[in-house]
């Protein structure tokens, strides 16, 4: 490994395309980059209306694959989904394209969370309905994930690492 290789690693600055050996395949790997310098709700600079518009029309295709046609169905109709906590007995998930996590508690029951809401990026920038499926999964299968990273907010608002 090269010194220069040695350097972006250590500083988290990408990867040395030499030293990928996955490097000459057709093969996103956004994760390996860092995107803290992208301006909030964005792609980045080189992102064309038209790749905006591709990435979405995907992004929809991904998320209703994903959740199947009822679930989306439900999700077209009332614009969020419900999702009951397998941790917390009388916690509920409401899910939001392009929103915070909202918790919300039956009648009697007390929130795990002091705050009403959980915010969750992604690390890359990804269309909203894409990062939405994704993480309808993760609150469904990997409740202790969401647990782990999610922020408590007080108030709710955009995604910043979603367009």
């Amino acid at each position: 490994m090269g010194l220069a290789a040695l350097w972006r690693r250590l500083f988290g600055l990408g990867s040395d395309p030499a030293d990928d050996p996955l490097a000459g395949l057709p093969v996103e790997r956004p994760w390996r980059d860092r995107w803290d310098y992208l301006p909030r709700r964005s792609a980045g600079a080189d992102f064309t209306r038209r790749d905006y518009a591709e990435a979405r029309a995907r992004a929809r295709d991904v998320a209703r694959t994903t959740l199947g046609d009822p679930l989306w169905d439900e999700l077209q109709r009332q614009g969020y989904l419900d999702l009951p906590s397998r941790r917390f007995p009388g916690v509920l998930y409401r899910l939001r394209v392009g929103r915070r996590i909202e918790v919300r508690c039956e009648s009697g029951v007390r929130s795990p969370w002091r705050q009403p809401y959980l915010c969750i990026n992604p690390t890359y920038p990804l269309p909203e309905e894409e990062f939405f499926a994704q993480l309808y999964l993760y609150v469904r299968d990997r409740e202790e994930e969401i647990i782990r990273v999610a922020a408590p907010q007080p108030w709710d608002q955009n995604l910043g690492r979603t367009f």
